[in-house]
């Protein structure tokens, strides 16, 4: 535990400042091209731990306490007195295109990281999950269209599905500007290609779980285990029937157990229904009584009784997939990923301020270092793709028009543009007003997640 505590809060570090030098980086090095005097470049806020001034223009280079962002302060005249001989180096004073540019690099800037990492992934390889379908939720919208045992999901609307990752985004992009079913191309076990209509809804989709693979009533196809258990959550439904890891399941209801996945077939449907279980222990069977736990998947109810498998030695071979192409065809490939993934991301905070998405798929520091160690845990591939994910989420919020962030300094640009003069200094403190307390709010809103997340 102690240990994937440290490898989160180290990956999470480690991706926050290098997501922060380069925004901050963007601002900074377009300052210096366009000619204006910078005076700190900061990662972090707070009480300075190292500090170094450079030989050009005595800039101080900050490494600071507190991790959470960072800024590039340049000489302005809104804040403090500038001498006459600098006040063309002034911030203030410079062009509105040279200022919007200075603004819009941060972004950029982000943008042209996510490109890369993803490049750098396309190139050496990432290892996935092939999209296989398992057995799909009674009464599900997947089941409902048909998809059996071993279907593998080819393409969504057309967009080629390799992984389960590209299956869940495909899912997500097409659900929310779909008229009607979704086209899903399969493969079936027998390697028949068959087309399916998948009826999707928004608002299954984008439920609080934000699992768009488990919100449409699909299962990830695992290899047949034996129904051994191999884990017992405390205080489930199999708990205190006295269940214990390493029973065999002999049957249920008489029904004779080949697998684990014939376990499920009769748990799921039977919410708040006793069952009467044979299980094998030390050599002897033993009666068993327990009554699944009704829990909500998606928009369906199903039971659970609280007990995991036992694992196999990995997942088998036709299940994984590494997605690999050569170097040009990898850029291409990294441009069309960082433009669908913005454009996602985009509309999904769309959704979010127009209360058409759960406000709990909000996630704070806390859910994000966890992200960042699993993705850590799971290999170099896959850290660099949530560095380019969350790259490309940090842009995008930062070109929201709120003031405080680069989108709002570009919002007061345009109406600048439009009247042909700046906005008074009072519009601008009250915008920033604004600002602080929509940040304020969404920060706060963004830690109860995490907490409530964390204690769940």
């Amino acid at each position: 535990m102690f240990s994937n505590v440290v490898v989160s809060a180290l990956a999470f570090l480690a991706a926050l400042g290098l997501l922060i030098s380069i925004h901050e980086y963007g601002h900074f090095w377009v300052a210096r091209r366009v000619g204006i005097k910078v005076l700190r470049y900061s990662i972090g806020f707070g009480k300075a731990l190292i500090r170094h001034t450079g030989r050009v223009d005595n800039t101080e280079y900050v490494l600071a306490a507190i991790p959470l962002g960072g800024y590039v302060k340049m000489l302005d005249e809104r804040e403090g007195s500038v001498p006459v001989g600098e006040r063309h180096r002034a911030f203030n004073q410079q062009p509105l295109w040279a200022r919007s540019a200075v603004v819009i690099a941060g972004p950029l800037a982000n943008f042209l990281l996510a490109i890369v990492a993803y490049w750098i992934v396309m190139m050496i390889g990432i290892s996935g999950i092939a999209p296989l379908v398992g057995a799909p939720v009674l009464d599900s919208a997947a089941a409902k269209a048909g998809f059996q045992y071993e279907d593998r999901i080819v393409s969504v609307n057309g967009q080629n599905t390799p992984t389960w990752t590209d299956a869940r985004i495909a899912l997500l992009e097409s659900s929310m500007s779909a008229s009607g079913p979704l086209d899903i191309e399969v493969e079936s076990a027998s390697g028949e290609q068959l087309v399916r209509q998948l009826p999707v809804s928004q608002a299954d989709m984008l439920k609080s779980d934000g699992d768009a693979v488990a919100n449409l009533g699909f299962r990830i196809w695992w290899p047949e285990v034996d129904p051994i258990i191999g884990e017992v959550t405390p205080e489930g439904a199999a708990a205190g029937a006295g269940l214990l890891a390493g029973d065999r399941i002999l049957s249920i209801n008489g029904e004779r157990l080949d697998s684990w996945r014939s376990l499920v077939e009769i748990v799921q449907p039977s919410a708040g229904v006793q069952l009467n279980l044979v299980i094998e222990r030390g050599g002897e069977n033993l009666p068993l009584q327990l009554t699944p736990e009704a829990v909500q998947v998606g928009s369906e109810t199903v039971g659970r009784i609280g007990v995991l498998e036992t694992q196999s030695a990995g997942i088998a071979e036709k299940a994984r997939v590494v997605v690999k192409h050569p170097p040009l065809e990898a850029f291409g490939e990294a441009l069309v990923r960082t433009w669908d993934m913005s454009a996602l991301t985009l509309r999904m905070m769309g959704k979010l301020l127009l209360g058409q998405a759960s406000l709990d798929n909000i996630s704070g520091p806390i859910s994000i270092a966890q992200y960042a160690g699993q993705s850590a845990s799971t290999g170099i591939d896959h850290y660099i793709n949530f560095i380019a994910l969350i790259s490309i989420s940090l842009a995008v919020l930062n070109l929201l028009p709120i003031p405080m962030l680069d989108g709002g300094h570009l919002l007061f640009f345009a109406a600048e543009a439009i009247r042909g003069k700046p906005l008074s200094e009072r519009v601008q403190v009250m915008g920033q007003q604004v600002g602080i307390a929509l940040l304020g709010g969404l920060m706060f809103l963004a830690f109860y997640n995490d907490l409530w997340r964390l204690f769940q």
